[in-house]
């Protein structure tokens, strides 16, 4: 499935300051050596220069508003590399094995788990400390037969 001249693309904001360097003056150069600097680096990674938009973006103004901006975008590409290419086709062959489900075993393979034995002495989590503490005194004031006693606590 490989077609030539396929290119990814990459759009990264413009600058918006300039860049010292030894013997650039004035703001306009500055600005052209910051524009140079971002596409030399990009450069040096295989990206070509395509071209700069202006596009709008909505942003939020406060708690409910919203607002249109406006951004500058350097937009570069580069042409996709075999290998590239390679690891999509074999992404795209794969993609049917993973979007599968698993092979259901038969029933009779599947063992059902052992059943619990003893039950927990321990509280069920979702209770409070107050809840705790007055089941503790509830068990305190029962006598060994399980009934209430009438004397009262001191």
């Amino acid at each position: 499935m490989t077609v030539q001249n396929q290119f990814e693309y990459r759009a990264i904001p413009a600058p918006r300051k300039g860049k010292s360097a030894k013997g650039v003056r004035g703001t306009e150069a500055k600005f052209a050596n910051a524009l140079s600097v971002v596409m030399n680096e990009m450069g040096s990674d295989g990206w070509e220069y395509l071209r700069a938009d202006t596009l709008p973006c909505e942003e939020r103004k406060g708690l409910t508003g919203r607002t249109v901006k406006y951004h500058s975008m350097l937009v570069f590409r580069r042409p996709v590399t075999e290998a590239e290419e390679e690891i999509a086709d074999a992404a795209e062959a794969l993609t049917p094995l993973i979007a599968a489900p698993a092979a259901i075993p038969d029933e009779t393979e599947i063992a059902a788990p052992a059943a619990i034995s003893e039950q927990a002495d321990e509280p069920p989590l979702t209770m409070s400390a107050d809840q705790d503490l007055a089941e503790a005194a509830e068990e305190d004031d029962e006598d060994e037969n399980g009934e209430r006693s009438t004397v009262a606590a001191e």
